[in-house]
């Protein structure tokens, strides 16, 4: 990083966190659409053709409950489909959609996104590494690892 420039603060808003515990200002499609995209909770208008078709997100369980999170109010939690994304990520992005939820359940939203922004944040120029490439939005093609987990 240049010496005198500020490193960027990242901002991962509370709407950004998705039903099923991920975290969308991580997700290569957020990122690549240069932050336009309004995430799982948003309006539909700028999501990915992959979001739209979510079946956690257009869960009935969760849209009869109200609830913004898989871990609230729901009976089959932590269901098959949850149960197989997490699985998915663990293997392919050392991500837990799961243990994200029990972090939220735990010390609750304003804690787990402080957090994350430490775990998830560029330490050479300030940018978010992307949970799906492994790589910072901003500075580029040198794979970086997140933090340790701060969730517990």
């Amino acid at each position: 990083m240049p010496e005198g420039s500020v490193k960027k603060r990242p901002v991962i808003k509370y709407e950004l966190i998705a039903p099923c515990g991920m975290n969308c200002a991580l997700c290569y499609a957020y990122l690549l659409r240069k932050n336009s995209c309004p995430g799982c909770l948003g309006g539909d208008a700028d999501k990915s053709k992959s979001c739209l078709n979510c079946v956690i997100v257009n869960c009935e369980t969760l849209k009869a409950t109200g609830s913004k999170y898989c871990s609230k109010k729901c009976e089959k939690y932590p269901c098959r489909r949850l149960k197989d994304l997490d699985r998915r990520y663990r293997t392919k992005y050392h991500m837990s959609m799961i243990e994200n939820l029990e972090s939220i359940n735990e010390i609750g939203i304003r804690a787990f996104v402080r957090n994350e922004k430490a775990r998830w944040t560029c330490p050479e120029c300030g940018g978010m590494i992307c949970v799906h490439t492994g790589r910072c939005s901003e500075c580029g093609p040198k794979k970086l690892q997140p933090s340790i987990a701060f969730h517990r």
